[in-house]
């Protein structure tokens, strides 16, 4: 039977789209928001080595190693085949030899069980760049970006992907899905995940079962640092309309791409840098190169913004910017359409009490329903 050729425009088309925002300056690297992921989505055969959300340490390689490199996305309109990202790449998960030495003594120490691994998630952690005394690093959370442009909608011939019309999350219907691993060769960001089990590709679903019921994604709602803002770009009460399009100091990744992200940063500001004969200077500590190549040339107005905001409230003035970003509240960090079970606010967090509140005929499944044309 032939496959049904669904149109790529019906298939990018949402009538609303929800955001995320982060700022990148209360990220603290804890890996709350890795573990919440992990634990609700991506324990089954197959996905050991996924990470849909991962924290890495900027500058560094990242997961997978090197992931900005391998091409993908769009160049001028036209689409941009990468290269696939190999196991090696994300790291391959080991194991340690605790029962033989801690419960039957057949060996003296510690050791991983196979050969020692050379890399694995977040393995540079805490390096960063720069001598001292100017050495410097950030936190940087990484996710599917739910794109407007999806590179991996376009480059999947079984037209297996799309966007939802109610929210705009990119799902993949699994079951229309033939694992030609295409859409993982597509994606800049590579966070497309080849599952070698199902023989399907899996990715992050912005938790949708639980923004149905007006409850944000498991990574945002038990965020330590409160660093992650959720809503719809169309809301002008929303937290991420005021971020990104009131405020314009949430900016895009790596916009060069082409593929219209939808998960936006706070760019990092950052103390001075220290003269050779130990003044202060006017140089930031992190270089404002690094962060165009990250966010393109809009990060030196964000970053203004975001400092004479700052120095309002020094100055024992009001900044609406600034009382927005400290997140006192939790309607300052979510604008969902419905309101949420009154549980979710009492305990506030990921877990699985939370994952039962969430009603959804799909939770915790794979499979997608087929979107009509």
């Amino acid at each position: 039977m032939p496959v049904e050729k669904l149109n790529k425009a019906d298939l990018r088309r949402s009538d609303r789209q929800v955001a995320m925002v982060m700022d990148l300056n209360k990220c603290i690297g804890c890996q709350t928001c890795t573990m919440a992921c992990k634990m609700l989505w991506t324990q089954d055969e197959g996905q050991e080595y996924m990470y849909w959300n991962n924290v890495e340490t900027r500058p560094g390689h990242g997961y997978p190693k090197d992931w900005s490199r391998r091409g993908g996305g769009f160049a001028n309109g036209s689409s941009v085949q990468g290269d696939l990202p190999s196991l090696d790449a994300y790291g391959r998960a080991w194991d340690y030899n605790y029962r033989q030495t801690l419960h039957e003594g057949e060996s003296d120490s510690i050791r991983t069980d196979e050969e020692a691994p050379q890399w694995g998630p977040n393995w540079d952690e805490d390096q960063g760049s720069g001598e001292y005394p100017n050495s410097f690093f950030f936190y940087f959370p990484r996710m599917c970006n739910h794109c407007t442009n999806p590179a991996c909608l376009n480059a999947c011939p079984r037209n297996a992907i799309y966007k939802r019309d109610e929210d705009g999350v990119v799902v993949v219907n699994e079951e229309r899905c033939h694992g030609y691993r295409f859409c993982v060769e597509g994606c800049p960001y590579d966070k497309m995940f080849w599952n070698s089990m199902k023989k399907v590709s899996q990715k992050c679903i912005f938790c949708y079962p639980r923004l149905e019921q007006g409850i944000p994604q498991a990574c945002a709602a038990q965020c330590v640092g409160r660093i992650r803002f959720v809503g719809y770009l169309d809301d002008p009460e929303s937290p991420t309309h005021k971020l990104v399009n009131e405020w314009g100091v949430a900016l895009p990744l790596h916009r060069e791409f082409e593929t219209e992200p939808n998960v936006y940063y706070i760019p990092p500001l950052s103390p001075p840098r220290y003269n050779d004969d130990g003044t202060l200077s006017e140089t930031p500590r992190v270089p404002i190169g690094y962060l165009i190549w990250l966010f393109g040339e809009g990060v030196r107005d964000a970053l203004n913004t975001l400092q004479t905001e700052l120095d309002k409230v020094r100055d024992g003035s009001e900044s609406e910017l600034m009382r927005l970003l400290q997140a006192r509240s939790y309607d300052d960090l979510f604008k969902l359409d419905k309101e949420p079970n009154p549980k979710f606010r009492e305990i506030a967090c990921g877990s699985c009490e939370i994952a039962e509140l969430c009603e959804s005929p799909v939770k915790g499944k794979k499979t997608i329903p087929v979107r009509s044309a």
